[in-house]
């Protein structure tokens, strides 16, 4: 084997390499190309999904944590103090009221719960959040949420994609979609779900947007996190891999002749990540490497809170380990009867774990970079349905952010005097929209697909504005 000609100008005469020289030199070189693949690896998965979509001024967010409680929390039994209730418990509320039953109960109904200021910030909040109530200085409150929908599967729909009927991808598409991930052994987005597969799958699903934008679901009770995600005893390593190349080669040749087609592309990229999860998701969800100090932050020690609380630590293992989006799905605050016992055990079984979580992540530094959102998808009616409950009210509720960005210990909006209409700032869920992707460096202008002959976005044609005043 024959050397080139030096280059250098120092008069090196060309000669033969020995074998040795040459498996070193052509070894090294394959090295280097091995190396510099191996430290593309982050880059490539923080990469934007599309040219232009990437963070298009500066942003204060990195992740997401969206705990997301389903069925309409009421807001003037948790966030909205209304003394005008109290005062005028039973009596007929004044003026018109829209409900979902005709002829419906039009009677007050005074919270059973009391209301205390906490923090320096005063933030009023009911007794039965104590433990977020030593981090309201943490939160901004927004008072004047409202929706166009009044049943759960529209509304949830629209808190999650931006629209009422099915067929568009959810908030947490959109963003995997527009900043990809920093972890490519792991989803982009995933899901931690306690409801029914409906409920997940709507506000989860990436609908048009490519299926690798889709949350993928992860248990985190325990066990293996995701189904048939461990290979059988039966099955050795060296066999499970050989199995996996043989598929994906045949993949492979089946999509040369399909050039384009973006479900198979996915599908293919499916089994290369499922073979990486099997390392890096076990590790994730493991909460038991935790200490019990934090475990016990997480109310890991307690049947009431235990189930929750390990969701909303795997959360925040997951941020930690480079996951983009992490949404957390309860669905059993739609307390049409029996309020007063069924809040107060919604609220026992989850108040510690959020607020271990802010906690967690505050002391970590996480919180600086990771936006949380607490959620449902339309509050209650200020009268009271059948003995002791309420209905749904898409005029008027409540949520909170917490972390980057946000301007943390303030409320921002305001409902009448019964809590039925938001009167001041309301903001839509086109504004919510608009305000998170805003923190994530995002222009919801921006941020589009094209499908069926448009341009899509999360916002839609709806009138969408960043709300300033939550803003740090």
């Amino acid at each position: 084997m024959t050397a080139g000609n030096s280059s250098c100008g120092c008069g090196r005469i060309s000669r033969s390499l020995t074998r040795r020289e040459a498996l070193t030199r052509f070894g090294g070189g394959l090295a280097a190309i091995a190396a510099q693949w191996l430290l593309a690896r982050p880059l490539r998965a923080a990469a934007p999904a599309q040219v232009g979509l990437g963070p298009g001024f500066p942003c204060r967010a990195k992740n997401v944590i969206f705990v997301f409680m389903g069925g309409g929390p009421s807001h003037m039994d948790l966030f909205d103090p209304k003394p005008e209730l109290g005062r005028r418990h039973g009596e007929p509320m004044p003026g018109s009221i829209t409900q979902r039953k005709i002829g419906g109960s039009t009677r007050l109904m005074a919270s059973p719960f009391e209301f205390a200021r906490h923090g320096t910030s005063g933030i009023e909040l009911s007794s039965l959040l104590p433990h977020l109530a030593r981090h309201v200085d943490d939160i901004a409150l927004i008072r004047s949420g409202v929706t166009s929908h009044i049943d759960h599967g529209e509304a949830l729909l629209a808190m999650h994609t931006g629209r009422g009927q099915s067929g568009f991808p959810t908030l947490g598409s959109w963003v995997t979609y527009a900043l990809g991930t920093e972890n490519a052994d792991m989803p982009a987005y995933v899901a931690l779900a306690q409801s029914d597969p409906e409920r997940t799958r709507n506000a989860t699903t990436s609908a048009f947007l490519p299926a690798r934008f889709q949350g993928a679901p992860i248990d985190a009770s325990g066990g293996t996190p995701i189904f048939d995600l461990v290979r059988p005893e039966s099955v050795g390593e060296a066999d499970q891999r050989r199995m996996l190349e043989l598929t994906q080669a045949l993949n492979r040749r089946h999509a040369l002749a399909r050039g384009g087609a973006g479900e198979l592309e996915d599908r293919i990229g499916s089994f290369e990540l499922a073979a990486r999860m099997q390392v890096a998701a076990l590790g994730l969800v493991d909460t038991s490497r935790e200490t019990e100090a934090t475990r016990r932050l997480y109310g890991l020690d307690r049947d009431t809170t235990r189930v929750f609380g390990s969701q909303c630590l795997t959360a925040r293992r997951l941020i930690e380990g480079g996951v983009r989006f992490v949404h957390l799905i309860r669905n059993d605050w739609d307390h049409h009867g029996k309020l007063k016992e069924k809040l107060a055990q919604s609220c026992a079984e989850t108040d510690q774990p959020v607020a271990g979580l802010l906690a967690d992540l505050k002391a970590r530094g996480l919180l600086e970079t990771t936006l949380v959102i607490w959620a449902g998808e339309f509050g209650r009616l200020p009268v009271i349905e059948g003995s002791d409950g309420r209905d749904h009210n898409p005029y008027g509720f409540s949520f909170w952010l917490a972390g980057a960005g946000v301007r943390a210990g303030t409320t921002y909006g305001k409902t009448d005097d019964f809590g039925y209409a938001a009167v001041e700032d309301p903001v839509t869920m086109a504004d919510f929209h608009a305000t998170v992707l805003h923190l994530l460096g995002l222009d919801h202008t921006k941020v589009r697909y094209p499908f069926d002959g448009r341009d899509e976005s999360l916002t839609g044609v709806e009138p969408a504005r960043v709300v300033e005043g939550v803003l740090a």
